[in-house]
């Protein structure tokens, strides 16, 4: 059930507007609403140009004249009705022991049905979707004030999670609920983000490539989006999203990294990831780093410690300890890379040691690296 919703929160390519505007049409039926006009867009971005430009929210998000807003009804009828089917499928609340909750059981312990559709499919699919795929279409994606988005395929966490508790025998819904879910799966697996007005509702299409790769250690699918090359997200207008590893970056991290334009850079991440771009020995070289300190490294045969300062415009008095990567690479290769380590370090194998919370006589007495 986790591959089935998974697979609708990366879908990609034109969405299914006739199930999709049919979808929409019913919560705005539940929420006393006529059906409205529907207004596609290529993107996210789009959508919230158009609504911005043609005046659509300023009227407010919650009343038009004395009645409530299509908005705001159809935001009332979903939350109550999640609310509802999730504290049905949700597992119960650990007894109270001496006045104090018991802690909750570490995940590999958990055994309840309801707590494993939890942990093996609600919580891997927030991971990937919630954390990820949503927090870089946001990115790009201006906010339109006091309003909801609708994320159509991207709600996929709640959606999946009350849709295993019917599928699976873990909880009852009412009538009321059940249609309310329906709802929300036929639109989750047809299209895109949406935002309802009274007379209009504005569809964005879904994006046309959404790159990912398993995030590591991964026990039940988590996810992460990766591309080193081009867009991890792309629409069909040309908005579109930068990541690597998991890591949202500028454009020019992937297509014009330079030493200057990471010495510029404020965000660790982003400038880690430009780094690993051009590789550190040549960040290093063509940075003109002091090196403060070089050592054989005990704990990885045949490679060397090299500590150097890093660029005063970057970190004063910072230091970067340059390492060979211990395990080869898929190709037999064996990558450098670069660690930050404590400001005003001067041993190379102290930084070392303190990289493995141990002092640098410690480490050199080491045989190899674990």
């Amino acid at each position: 059930m986790h591959a089935e919703w998974l697979a609708a929160a990366l879908a990609t390519g034109p969405s299914d507007r006739t199930t999709a505007e049919a979808a929409v049409s019913q919560l705005y039926r539940l929420a006393g609403h006529p059906q409205p006009e529907f207004a596609w867009v290529p993107s996210p971005p789009s959508a919230s140009e158009l609504i911005s430009t043609s005046g659509l929210s300023e009227g407010g998000p919650f009343f038009t004249g004395d009645r409530q807003s299509a908005h705001a009804g159809i935001a009332a009828v979903v939350n109550a009705s999640k609310r509802r089917m999730e504290a049905r499928v949700s597992p119960p609340r650990p007894p109270r022991r001496h006045g104090w909750w018991q802690p909750p059981p570490p995940p590999e312990e958990e055994s309840e049905p309801r707590a494993q559709a939890r942990q093996q499919i609600r919580d891997p699919l927030k991971t990937t979707v919630n954390d990820a795929i949503a927090v870089g279409i946001r990115k790009i994606t201006p906010s339109i004030s006091g309003y909801v988005t609708w994320y159509g395929q991207h709600e996929a966490p709640w959606i999946a999670h009350c849709d295993a508790g019917r599928r699976l025998g873990l909880a009852r819904y009412s009538p009321e609920d059940v249609e309310v879910l329906d709802i929300h799966c036929a639109i989750a697996k047809a299209t895109g983000w949406w935002w309802p007005f009274d007379q209009v509702c504005v569809m964005a299409e879904r994006p046309i490539a959404l790159h990912t790769e398993p995030t590591p250690d991964a026990r039940f699918g988590q996810r992460r989006l990766h591309h080193r090359n081009d867009p991890a997200i792309a629409f069909a207008d040309g908005h579109e999203v930068y990541a690597v590893s998991g890591t949202i970056i500028p454009k020019w991290v992937i297509t014009d990294p330079t030493v200057e334009r990471i010495n510029r850079e404020r965000n660790v991440e982003i400038r880690r990831t430009a780094i690993e771009r051009i590789g550190w020995e040549t960040y290093i070289s063509e940075s003109n780093l002091e090196l403060i300190d070089r050592a054989d490294d005990p704990g990885n045969d045949a490679g060397t410690l090299a500590l150097y300062a890093t660029p005063p415009r970057v970190r004063p008095h910072g230091r970067i300890l340059l390492v060979l990567n211990g395990s080869r690479e898929r190709d037999g290769t064996r990558r450098r890379y670069g660690l930050p380590v404590p400001d005003g370090a001067s041993s190379a194998l102290d930084a070392a040691g303190w990289t493995y919370g141990i002092s640098g006589s410690d480490y050199a007495r080491l045989v190899r690296r674990t």
